[in-house]
């Protein structure tokens, strides 16, 4: 017999449920509206804003890589042209394309379609397979997968958020059930490898050799590819490219700073110098590494270790945006699903969802970045579950 909830907690959750409702509303309604402003110009809001925002460069590179027109891609100005070109009005010289080669392998296939109905399928297609991978980690997915906030932010920016989070998120859901599936989203992770740097430490402290042995062949496929559709030359203009990258994105981010949630930012915004800051980034990254290879190592429970690595890699990353916020729905899942605490769990899964709509906002009205202070929380729930569990482990062997 099921013990029976109480009317507070019963009240609670509908309460919550309600908000959730209210909240799919009120984004989706904006989300519409937003998009149809954006056809004020062309194209465009009329001031050099996008219909899709930032999926007019995931579709402009592919456009070009798909018609033989790779050098324009990393050549600024000639890109820029172009998706003027596309769109029909003034476009902000802020939209660049930023990504490896690679990711025009698997953005090659909106490129088949015109601009707008590409944008619906990336939209659509983006948020199912997030749906997909959630519903694989817990039983409640659709109503998370609506209202989580980075889905917002992600949708009303066109960015790939939730393609990262199905990836990512799905990898580690389908581990120890199919580990060679698992470990092909893991390389379709390539695309931004800067958000993948806890899988290789998690898979090798894991003894996950199939789904490594995946991850990697998945990798050479999508190089192979990327040399097929861009050459060599490609990757040279990326290559070339990528100190300016670095500088405009990082070091000198004076346009989109307040949309970094990461180490490096909140360091940099305390005045610490860009040396300081990658040392503190570092040394973040040292000890989210550390914690991980100790869950996976020592065969911490599968919610603590999947929750380790996202959270892991929130903290080892220099350039983590808002939208790219979308796999916390995961980590909030594996917290509740692994924590002794419930209610520290709930404040840490509470801040995790919320990040994306504060951490912006507070930058900007304070000049600092408080994006780490949303993370540690959640870091602090699950190292106590990684070290409960090893000393658990320690105490049946006495």
């Amino acid at each position: 017999m099921r013990p029976k909830s109480s009317p507070s907690i019963l009240r609670d959750t509908d309460l919550l449920r309600n908000i959730a409702y209210l909240w799919i509303a009120l984004t989706g309604a904006f989300c519409a509206f937003d998009l149809y402003r954006k056809t004020a110009v062309g194209l465009t809001d009329g001031g050099g804003r996008p219909i899709g925002d930032d999926f007019v460069n995931y579709f402009s590179g592919a456009w070009l890589a798909l018609h033989q027109r790779t050098p324009e891609i990393y050549h600024w100005p000639a890109y820029h042209a172009f998706q003027e070109a596309l769109v029909g009005a003034a476009v902000s010289p802020n939209y660049n394309y930023s990504y490896p080669p690679l990711a025009l392998v698997l953005t090659l296939p909106f490129a088949l379609l015109p601009y707008v109905p590409a944008l619906g399928v990336w939209l659509a297609g983006g948020w199912y397979a997030f749906f997909s991978a959630l519903r694989l980690a817990t039983p409640n997915a659709l109503l998370l997968a609506l209202a989580t906030p980075a889905v917002f932010v992600n949708t009303y920016c066109g960015q790939n958020g939730v393609w990262t989070a199905a990836f990512l998120g799905g990898g580690l859901s389908l581990l120890e059930r199919r580990p060679v599936v698992a470990g092909v989203l893991f390389g379709l992770q390539a695309y931004k490898p800067h958000l993948a740097l806890m899988i290789p430490v998690a898979l090798l402290a894991g003894r996950q050799w199939r789904a490594l042995v995946a991850g990697a062949v998945t990798v050479g496929v999508l190089l192979l590819a990327s040399l097929a559709l861009a050459g060599w030359d490609g990757w040279r203009a990326f290559l070339d490219l990528a100190p300016v990258l670095r500088k405009v994105t990082l070091e000198d981010a004076d346009a989109v700073w307040h949309r970094n949630v990461s180490v490096f930012m909140a360091a940099s915004r305390l005045g610490l110098g860009a040396s300081a800051a990658y040392a503190a980034q570092i040394a973040a990254a040292l000890f989210a590494a550390a914690l991980v290879a100790l869950a996976w190592f020592k065969d911490a429970p599968a919610p603590a270790r999947n929750a380790a690595v996202l959270i892991g890699l929130l903290l080892a990353t220099p350039y983590l945006q808002d939208y790219d916020l979308v796999l916390g729905a995961f980590i909030v899942v594996w917290l509740t699903q692994g924590a002794a605490a419930k209610s520290e769990a709930q404040i840490a899964s509470a801040l995790i969802l919320l990040a994306p709509l504060l951490a912006s906002p507070l930058a900007k009205l304070t000049g600092f970045a408080f994006g780490p202070l949303f993370v540690i929380p959640a870091l602090i729930v699950t190292a106590r579950a990684v070290f409960a569990a090893r000393a658990a482990t320690v105490a049946a062997r006495a």
